[in-house]
């Protein structure tokens, strides 16, 4: 278990996007030179004691003042805690900067912001089909050990549902498939952080750019967080992360970026695309594998 040497907020990156999307590659890349003492998925409670303050897919209005979340949050992204689960894949036995990697934070990213500016943000996107046929695969987002399914989870948080979700319930609760369910999580779970953050407010990144530029992308991303390009870096975007499974893309050799369309029926595509046009997120995939928009650039969806 490591040592921490600097408790200093600023001295935290902060990784976010969905489970499936990537976020273990990119860690590797920021963290090639191990650099950072990497903090594995903290925001999990029913893993990390530390973090029995928030609900799964907690949603936070980025004004709030809560001192026991605010203190559970500080507790986490300074590193004053150790933990089997969190710690299980660092390497950095003595500290002084953290990379904590969260697919379960999404919804809390402005509250983030707003209570600790100094962490740098990394936010991955990546396509929603590729996503949800990783996450239907592997039994992802269902119910598990007696608890909501993942969906549940955010719908029933009443402030997720006023303050963002409450023209799109007919349709949500309409969702006529697993597929649908998990197009729509996928959704809400990318459409929050998108309402609010701005370009600079968070390093945007997408999966399928890094795939075909991969050094470009990750010299943009190490540029923002003014970390160098070393020869580990060009490893890392090489090697799969430990989170690959045997028949990902990445190990087969099949493409990075269409893979799934072998799972994917056109119609479902389509589906998908209706349903992401609900919450202005065709402007981010519009009937393409690859994202609409420029390198790092996300549509303005701020309230």
């Amino acid at each position: 278990l490591p040592v921490e040497l600097n408790a200093d907020p600023g001295r935290t990156v902060l990784l976010a996007g969905v489970g499936r999307s990537g976020t273990t590659w990119i860690s590797n890349i920021i963290n090639s030179g191990n650099n950072f003492r990497y903090i594995f998925e903290p925001f999990h409670p029913f893993k990390v004691p530390e973090a029995q303050a928030f609900q799964y897919h907690q949603y936070l209005r980025p004004g709030a003042d809560d001192p026991v979340i605010f203190d559970a949050a500080k507790t986490i992204l300074t590193g004053r805690f150790r933990n089997p689960w969190a710690d299980r894949v660092n390497k950095k036995r003595i500290a002084s900067r953290r990379l904590v990697k969260t697919i379960r934070a999404n919804l809390m990213l402005g509250w983030i912001h707003r209570h600790f500016p100094e962490i740098p943000i990394v936010f991955l996107i990546r396509h929603p089909c590729a996503v949800v046929n990783s996450w239907i695969k592997l039994g992802w987002g269902r119910a598990d050990n007696g608890e909501e399914n993942d969906l549940t989870h955010c719908l029933i948080q009443e402030s997720l549902v006023q303050d963002h979700l409450l023209p799109h319930m007919n349709a949500i609760n309409g969702a006529g498939s697993e597929f649908e369910e998990l197009i729509f999580l996928w959704s809400i779970l990318n459409y929050i952080p998108l309402r609010q953050l701005s370009q600079s407010d968070v390093h945007f990144i997408f999966y399928e750019n890094v795939c075909l530029e991969p050094e470009n992308e990750a010299r943009r991303l190490l540029a923002f967080l003014d970390l160098p390009f070393r020869k580990s870096v060009a490893r890392a975007l090489e090697r799969p992360s430990h989170m690959a499974r045997p028949d990902s893309a990445i190990r087969t050799g099949a493409s990075l970026t269409e893979s799934w369309k072998a799972s994917i029926r056109r119609a479902q595509e389509e589906r998908a695309l209706e349903i992401l046009s609900l919450f202005g997120l065709d402007a981010l995939y519009a009937g393409d594998t690859l994202p609409v928009t420029g390198a790092g650039k996300v549509p303005a969806l701020l309230v």
